[in-house]
């Protein structure tokens, strides 16, 4: 005989079958809560496994282990300091500069401090940096993440690029090579680390977005004021001793190499792109230095609004010719330079030359457009297409492309 009755069962019931549904809900959950854990404690036991394996596929395969496991969202920075600072190291050093004393100037010896990163070249491992830490440094030396230092010798530079490649003579168990990406999937928006060694602080990570692409950046040497096209810029800040170090990727891999010595940097961070790294390497490893860096001869700056007032030109975008350097490409190609000098909102202009607005059809909306657009996409030898605006006509212009003069 039932025990429910009237209206008692019908309230009973429906209580009944919600504690039941609620209960085994309860233990799914805890089941699986269960089993995520243990995944996860599975995965950081892979971790210190790999950790003493092979250094030369170290990297790639802890980060291959994360990248593929649905338990882990995004890689983080945690994951992708553990993965790659054994590969991160300090670059120390010391050369001669010229001080001003009261006595007049004269020659001190000046510490110096970076970081760089193992990468694997054709057939070794090398060290990348930037060409300013080691530019006119004697003695250098590379310290690993372990203590470990050797002394460095110096294999190939280019000062137009910021970049050099160090050779040293350390065992395999300090080399633990960084993987490279191509620094063309970077977006502005997506999440970069920086790994470096900041005032000497060995091991620093600082984490950030990429801001902004295709920069154009000045940097500070011992050998000059160099300019560099198509940098990378990012808001993880970085400070003296990051320079040369890695830019990583939300994997973990290398899309840039970090600059710390860029006149006028505040809060953000600049990096060489990895694509430009791959595209030097082997140059810089066999010959010692690169030598195909498009030239055309163009000093300019950007078009806009108030300028295409005062200058009655019809477009707000572009590049103002203000300069052309004698016996350059542009100079052989007949473009124009401004003969005029004015002011516009408290800065100078040089007004009265070419607009160029495109590239072989591609729009050029400012100077970064135009040389990160040389850098990336031509070669000396080449020969492009000019859209140029004179004297408020289009016209196209042919320019063959020179080399970046020494």
């Amino acid at each position: 005989m039932s025990i429910f009755h009237g209206p008692s069962r019908k309230v009973l019931l429906p209580l009944l079958l919600s504690v039941i549904i609620l209960g085994s809900l309860a233990v799914y959950y805890d089941l699986a809560f269960a089993a995520e854990s243990a995944k996860d404690a599975e995965l950081r036991n892979e971790i210190s496994e790999l950790q003493n394996q092979d250094p030369t596929t170290n990297h790639f395969a802890l980060l291959s282990q994360y990248a593929n496991n649905a338990t882990v969202s995004q890689l983080n920075p945690v994951v992708i300091y553990e993965s790659s600072n054994r590969s991160v190291v300090t670059i120390e050093g010391s050369k001669t500069v010229v001080v001003d004393t009261i006595f007049g100037p004269q020659q001190a010896v000046e510490s110096v401090i970076g970081s760089g990163f193992v990468i694997r070249g054709t057939n070794s491992d090398y060290v990348v940096t930037n060409f300013h830490v080691v530019d006119g440094v004697v003695n250098s030396t590379v310290t690993f993440w372990d203590g470990d230092a050797f002394p460095a010798g110096v294999v190939g530079t280019d000062a137009y690029s910021d970049l050099a490649v160090l050779s040293v003579r350390a065992p395999s168990s300090d080399l633990y090579p960084l993987q490279i990406a191509s620094s063309s999937s970077l977006a502005v928006g997506m999440p970069v680390v920086a790994i470096g060694n900041p005032f000497g602080l060995s091991g620093s990570i600082t984490f950030g977005i990429v801001s902004q692409l295709g920069r154009t950046i000045q940097y500070q040497s011992t050998s000059g004021t160099f300019t560099i096209a198509d940098a990378i810029q990012f808001s993880a800040p970085i400070n003296p001793g990051n320079s040369g170090g890695p830019l990583l990727n939300m994997y973990g891999m290398v899309v840039g190499i970090t600059s710390a010595d860029v006149s006028g940097s505040q809060g953000v961070g600049f990096a060489i792109p990895s694509d430009t790294i791959l595209r030097e390497l082997p140059y810089l490893i066999t010959t010692g230095k690169y030598a195909m860096h498009p030239y055309v001869g163009i000093d300019g700056t950007d078009m806009n609004y108030q300028l295409s007032q005062v200058t009655g030109a019809n477009v707000t975008y572009g590049v103002l010719v203000e300069k052309i350097e004698p016996g350059s490409p542009a100079a052989t190609a007949g473009i124009e330079a401004g003969q005029q000098t004015i002011s516009v909102g408290g800065q100078q202009y040089v007004v009265g030359g070419d607009v160029v607005v495109a590239v072989n059809g591609t729009r050029i909306v400012n100077y970064d457009a135009f040389l990160t657009y040389l850098e990336r996409y031509t070669l000396p030898g080449q020969t492009i297409v000019l859209t140029i605006i004179r004297s408020g006509k289009y016209q196209t212009v042919q320019v063959t492309i020179g080399t970046q003069p020494t």
